[in-house]
């Protein structure tokens, strides 16, 4: 996700703010792009689809989104992969 310039701290601050609890999450990292000042790098391991369409109807997700949508400047690419475990995840 690519921030307006200058805005990425705030940006970060409100997505975190928003995702504490989301049924089916097994994971959700925010992180900065050490070479870009405005990008974000977001990963999110859900336990199926299902899970994460539903957290898109939660009050508090459609609060982060409303107040990150100002600061968002566009989103660069996505990536769906299938994750087969490692740290952290369920085996």
């Amino acid at each position: 996700m690519r921030a307006q310039p200058g805005r990425r701290g705030e940006l970060v601050e409100i997505l975190l703010a928003g995702t504490g609890s989301m049924p089916g999450c097994l994971n959700y990292v925010i992180a900065e792009d050490a070479a870009d000042a405005d990008a974000i790098w977001i990963s999110e391991v859900w336990d199926d689809e299902a899970s994460h369409k539903a957290s898109l109807s939660l009050l508090a997700v459609q609060a982060a989104i409303a107040r990150a949508r100002p600061s968002i400047a566009g989103f660069d690419s996505q990536t769906r992969t299938r994750p087969v475990g490692g740290v952290g995840l369920p085996a």
